[in-house]
């Protein structure tokens, strides 16, 4: 059995399929009960985001005669259990969502209600924050155009069709009556978990009784005496009488069952004056069968002060995909390199089916009415059976040039799918009877060669797809240097979630305990679940590459053939890293390394030398690290951006992780010595490395200031606006380092200089003389990163027989701008702890090499709806500094 490395407790246990997910920012959320528990999966016993459910408010759909409470598909509803609010679905957006440049998750309950929410980045508390109730919107919506329905619709139904199931349901009546006045007991309050598999085979009739009626609620009120003024408002409005199977209708339509969002959708908007146009589909799935679309738009820019704004949601289409309950959904996109991308959009159902519908972004950009979808039937993968689909995992495969789909159902067996996406020809490669009871998870990972799945039945299996054939490998069973820290019991029950990390070397599954086994007292009441974490690095990929010699025997309990997977797996997923749509969220890795840092340092050096040699000098060059850094420090100015940051959180991260950040960023600024060996060469790779990227950002910024200036008096306005902060600064940090600076940098330090001299009111803003925000004591520029103010009321004091100053207030600067940051929040970087008050330009992050020429760059480099808080040094996202006891997500 594989051993988890790490895991976190869980009050609530899950009680739904796909109860985990882990998104791109990574954080990990558990849908638990009447709880939605996020974990920050580098501190797992340590501080947790949560989302209470509570009861969901009653809509009105109309009214129906109370004789017919008890007819046709009001039967089940009217007879419904009582629960508690449960989570029974949920899905992470892609970073850049939310109004700090995080994710939004999206939670679905039981009682079909949907709502968005966002981290509290700015409101100091361990609770989400609602943004977005969509179940609210969907209402309107429906309400608005009459739930899609004729003007006039049927008010009752006829005798016949009420006879028709008098006598069938008379004896289904009394059973029902009877069991709801027992008691519940105990150890059946999570029945729904326990019924699942049951319910897979049960027919759209019967699956209606876990329906929330609002009129039956409210006739239940009225009967118990109390008074009509305490009843819900919606009750007075009721005043349309409909039919008993329009009120049903009208019910799962608006009963959610599922969600999934997509990737960030980019294009050019015509009437926005060039900027970019970034939205988010956001599918949820009814207990009808269809499917409503929601466009969330991503905000225009970033903040971390405001708390109360919300995104812009708009119902795109609702398509009728399926006759029964959506029960699971899953988004892809391929063509991203096309001026006009495929959108595809996978739905499951519980009678089955499986379909596939496909859109693409000039559709969608266009305004379409809400039941004339731009979505068209793809094709229908599994036609109508009598076993449900419980899970679904797409993936689009640069690898294979395909699109893989998997396919769990109720029965415990999964499906995997094939398309070429050349010929889009669906191929069936395996159906497999893999586990006994429901497949309850299904997660890809390497680029769809690899296949995790997980079931109720408490067993996890792994797969690897070759070609046109799938097979089980075993799950590796070493854990690099780390081991579990807790102390948790192994009674598991059941299984019901995976989930890949961003850099797919770890894999998060969710238990349930069998309570009944842990102790009373102490476990029972505080355990009721837990998330357990394995390594994916020793996995097979599917890939038989050539491991380095180096490793040529079994070391710690590893085989030769699991450290040529580990580095393979390695080497992926920083390869993966290099396309700028991935964020750059190297968690796993770090920990990986620093796992083995900890027992087999020669490995990682291993492994990063043939990164290094690869990714800079084009080619796997045998020798040593100390022969390396000089070749790849000559190659800085010709290598992307992207490459720089990942080597600059390597360096700090996993080479320099004996050090404390503080220590390293003053070493960085020559207080070092030379007898440090292997520590002095990572700490000059990462000086040269961050004095290249500095050099890129001050390029930029003169450059954009001088295209600006040479605007002004232009009758169009210019669809660019990013202006740049902090040019007498940036001038000073040129002229200090004139010796080692790109020739560019001092021409465009001149033109500057001469372009603010005929300015006055320019000259006034830019030259004047920075203040500390404390004592409004002048500041000089000495460093790009601190500064002292020289206060003129320090005082002297003796101690000791001699005398000292009092220190004057020690400044931060700004890492973009170099400008003394002010005392108000600010971003932060989790990785370097530098500060910053503007984000950089997404052109910096972009750059494939110091530009040969700066004024070459487009003018479009520049847009400031395009800046996104990413650090300049490190590349990962900024956020505000939290507390130490709230959740804050760890990008490294």
């Amino acid at each position: 059995m594989a051993s988890r490395f790490q895991e976190a407790s869980l009050v609530t246990s899950p009680s739904y399929p796909n109860a985990v997910a882990w998104s791109s920012e990574n954080l990990i959320a558990v849908a638990a009960g009447h709880l939605v528990i996020i974990i920050n999966p580098a501190l797992p016993t340590g501080p947790r985001g949560l989302i209470t459910i509570s009861d969901a408010e009653l809509y009105q759909i109309g009214r129906v005669r109370s004789q017919d409470l008890l007819t046709g598909g009001l039967l089940p509803s009217s007879l419904k259990r009582e629960r508690s609010p449960c989570v029974r679905s949920l899905s992470w957006s892609e970073i850049g969502m939310s109004p700090n440049h995080g994710c939004l998750l999206a939670v679905c309950t039981a009682e079909g209600r949907v709502k968005l929410y966002r981290p509290p980045y700015s409101d100091f508390c361990a609770e989400w924050v609602e943004i977005v109730d969509i179940s609210k919107m969907l209402y309107e919506n429906l309400s608005s155009m009459n739930f899609g329905e004729s003007k006039n619709p049927s008010t009752s139904l006829s005798k016949d069709q009420v006879v028709e199931h008098d006598h069938e349901e008379d004896e289904r009546i009394s059973s029902l009556k009877a069991c709801k006045r027992r008691k519940t007991s105990a150890n059946n309050i999570n029945l729904h978990e326990k019924n699942y598999t049951d319910r897979a085979s049960c027919s759209k009739q019967d699956s209606q009784a876990e329906h929330n009626v609002l009129e039956i609620e409210v006739y239940k009120q009225a009967s118990n005496g109390q008074d009509r003024r305490s009843l819900p408002k919606a009750l007075k409005k009721c005043s349309q009488e409909i039919s008993p199977q329009t009120y049903v209708s009208r019910e799962a339509l608006l009963s959610s069952h599922s969600v999934a969002w997509s990737s960030l959708l980019r294009f050019s908007s015509e009437s926005s004056c060039g900027n970019m146009l970034r939205f988010s589909l956001l599918a949820i799935g009814s207990k009808s069968g269809s499917v409503s679309i929601w466009k969330v738009h991503a905000p225009e820019c970033y903040h971390i002060e405001r708390s109360n704004v919300s995104p812009m949601v708009e119902l795109t289409a609702i398509v009728q995909a399926h006759s029964s309950w959506v029960s699971t959904m899953s988004w892809g996109i391929f063509g991203c390199d096309s001026s006009n991308p495929q959108v595809v959009l996978v739905t499951g159902s519980c009678d089955g089916s499986v379909k596939i519908w496909m859109s693409n972004k000039e559709d969608l950009q266009k305004s379409v009415e809400v039941y004339k979808s731009s979505f068209f039937l793809l094709k229908e993968v599994v036609a109508v059976n009598p076993v449900q689909v419980s899970t679904l995992s797409f993936v689009v495969s640069n690898h294979y040039n395909a699109m893989h789909l998997a396919i769990g159902k109720g029965s415990g067996s999964f499906e995997v799918w094939k398309c070429e996406i050349s010929t889009r020809k669906f191929e069936q490669i395996v159906s497999t009877n893999a586990h006994n009871q429901v497949v309850t998870g299904l997660a890809w990972s390497y680029d769809g060669r690899c296949l995790y799945s997980c079931s109720q039945d408490n067993y996890v299996r792994s797969w690897v797809l070759c070609e046109n054939t799938i097979s089980e490998v075993p799950i590796p069973a070493n854990t690099p240097g780390l081991s579990s820290t807790t102390d948790l019991p192994d009674d598991f029950l059941s299984c019901l979630g995976v989930a890949l990390s961003p850099g797919n070397l770890a894999v998060a599954l969710v238990r349930n305990f069998n309570v009944e086994l842990l102790n009373p007292m102490y476990q029972a009441r505080s355990q009721k679940a837990a998330v357990e974490f394995l390594w994916n690095g020793a996995q097979q990929s599917g890939e038989s590459e050539d491991s380095s010699e180096t490793v040529t025997e079994a070391i710690l309990g590893f085989s030769k053939n699991e450290f040529a997977n580990w580095e393979s797996n390695i080497l992926w997923s920083l390869k993966e890293f290099n396309y700028l749509n991935k964020p750059l969220v190297l968690w796993d890795m770090v920990a990986a390394m620093l796992a083995f840092k900890q027992s087999m340092p020669e490995f990682v050096e291993l492994v990063l030398t043939k990164w290094l040699s690869v990714s800079y000098l084009g080619f796997h060059d045998d020798i040593s690290m100390e022969d390396l850094v000089p070749k790849i420090t000559k190659r800085f100015s010709a290598v992307p951006s992207r490459l720089l940051h990942i080597l600059n959180v390597i360096s700090r991260r996993v080479m320099l992780s004996e050090l404390k950040t503080e220590e390293i960023n003053r070493k960085l600024q020559g207080q070092r010595t030379n007898d440090e060996g292997e520590i002095d060469l990572w700490l000059k790779l990462l000086q040269e490395s961050e004095r290249e990227l500095r050099e890129r950002l001050v390029g930029l910024s003169f450059l954009a200031y001088l295209l600006a200036e040479s605007s002004q008096g232009s009758v169009s306005p210019p669809s660019w606006n990013w202006r740049p902060a902090g040019l007498a600064q940036l001038q000073q940090w040129v002229e200090i380092n004139r010796d080692i600076v790109h020739s560019q940098l001092e021409t465009l330090s001149l033109e500057v200089k001469s372009s603010l001299a005929r300015s006055s009111n320019s000259t006034k803003t830019a030259l004047e003389e920075e203040k500390c925000p404390y004592c409004a004591a002048p500041v000089n520029f000495h460093s790009p990163e601190e500064a002292f103010c020289e206060s003129s009321h320090q005082k002297k004091k003796k101690s000791k027989d001699k005398e000292r100053c009092d220190q004057s207030h020690k400044l931060e600067r700004c890492c973009v701008s170099m400008q003394v940051c002010p005392p108000t929040p600010l971003w932060f970087c989790k990785c370097c702890n530098r500060m910053t008050l503007e984000p950089a330009p997404e052109t910096f992050f972009a750059l494939p090499s110091f530009p040969s020429d700066l004024k070459s760059l487009p003018k479009s480099s520049f847009s400031k709806v395009a800046s996104k808080p990413f650090c300049l040094f490190c590349g990962v996202l900024l956020q505000r500094k939290q507390p130490e006891f709230l959740l804050s997500a760890s990008p490294v």
